[in-house]
């Protein structure tokens, strides 16, 4: 049995039935090899997770920004809850490190892949709220994905926010290239740069090349940023 107790120390939270968790981390690719059943890998859980997450967010959004109007929370809500920026929230827990994979997922680079780390860290709240109800999975929600809104909110569109400040700079014009295209079809990896003039202003990895772009985009607004301090 995976052995969790180190996982549990990164988000803070024991749990009473070890074995959520551990279902929690464990990928369709690790469930299908080692034949372990259906049901046994964490997509029912993900499933849970989604929700609770949706929840907790539109309670925190509501109460917290009484100046937005029901679209522009609803766009909010979207940037906060989005692959991209769940899958970035998984850093500081060093989720891709505990997640149970099989060996093709794992050779592929799986543990980096978004799609898997952001659907995983949804299992993981699906599966503390079965444990220990709605409090702890709230808890770890505020903790863990509901902070730095301003930076996680680019995640969403960053595309459109980049072009939305070079315009305002007056610089010359905004365009991606295609760095590489590697992998099967079921799991390529693509990587793009994007561009003001000839200057490259940050790079995306993505399981599509419109991921990558958006990844490109939101290094190229976080450059930006700190070039301005």
């Amino acid at each position: 049995m995976l052995n969790v107790s180190e996982f549990e120390k990164n988000i803070g939270y024991e749990f009473k039935d070890k074995s959520l968790l551990t279902q929690a981390l464990t990928h369709s690719s690790y469930a299908n090899e080692k034949h372990l059943g259906k049901f046994t890998d964490n997509e029912r859980l993900e499933f849970l997770g989604d929700a609770v997450l949706e929840v907790v967010s539109s309670e925190f959004l509501y109460l917290n920004f009484s100046q937005f109007s029901e679209g522009e929370l609803s766009k909010l809500r979207a940037s906060l809850v989005c692959e991209p920026t769940l899958a970035y929230c998984t850093k500081e827990i060093a989720l891709g490190d505990f997640v149970r994979l099989g060996k093709g997922e794992e050779q592929t680079g799986g543990r980096l892949r978004k799609s898997i780390l952001s659907d995983a860290l949804e299992a993981v709240i699906g599966a503390m709220f079965l444990d220990g109800g709605m409090a702890p999975a709230k808890a770890f929600i505020l903790r863990f994905i509901l902070t730095d809104i301003e930076h996680k909110r680019k995640f969403h569109d960053s595309k459109t926010a980049l072009q939305e400040v070079v315009q305002a700079m007056h610089t010359e014009q905004l365009h991606y290239e295609l760095v590489s295209e590697s992998g099967p079809d079921h799991c390529k990896e693509f990587v793009v740069s994007v561009f003001v003039g000839e200057k490259c202003l940050g790079t995306g990895h993505g399981s599509s090349k419109k991921a990558a772009e958006q990844e490109a985009a939101v290094q190229a607004l976080l450059l930006i940023e700190g070039e301005k301090k």
